[in-house]
């Protein structure tokens, strides 16, 4: 041995290579892009922008919109479940009442972090839009 030792790959250094690899295949600048694919010109990648004085309030949006993605899909399945008849008149008051709630704490934070739930709704390109639109 060099007196280097080598310690056993982990799942992280496995994720880190891939992002670095990811990274690199970006194009650097506008005017970097690759050449036409097929006769189609590529649409350049969206990049990350990072600003150390907003990173808490873009974490915060990111997990918002998660929680407001599960808050939305757990109505749904409440309604399902009101409309096939299977909870009790207690149940359907105690799970309208806790959906209200957590609506009302999300729109408090969104507040609080001067957003608003529309931009909880991120853009997914051509899949269309993250959440449906508000009613």
């Amino acid at each position: 041995m060099t007196g280097e030792e080598h310690r056993p790959r982990s799942r992280l250094d496995d994720i880190a290579e891939a992002a670095d690899r990811a990274f690199r295949l970006l194009p650097a600048s506008p005017g970097s892009d690759p050449p036409l694919t097929g006769g189609v010109p590529r649409r350049p990648a969206r990049r990350v922008t990072t600003d150390p004085d907003t990173v808490e309030r873009d974490l915060i949006k990111l997990v918002l919109t998660l929680v407001e993605l599960l808050r939305q899909l757990m109505e749904r399945q409440a309604l399902r479940r009101v409309d096939a008849g299977d909870l009790t008149e207690e149940q359907e008051e105690r799970l309208g009442a806790t959906l209200m709630i957590l609506h009302d704490r999300m729109t408090e934070l969104c507040a609080r972090y001067d957003l608003s739930m529309s931009d909880l709704n991120l853009d997914l390109g051509p899949l269309g839009t993250l959440l449906p639109p508000t009613e």
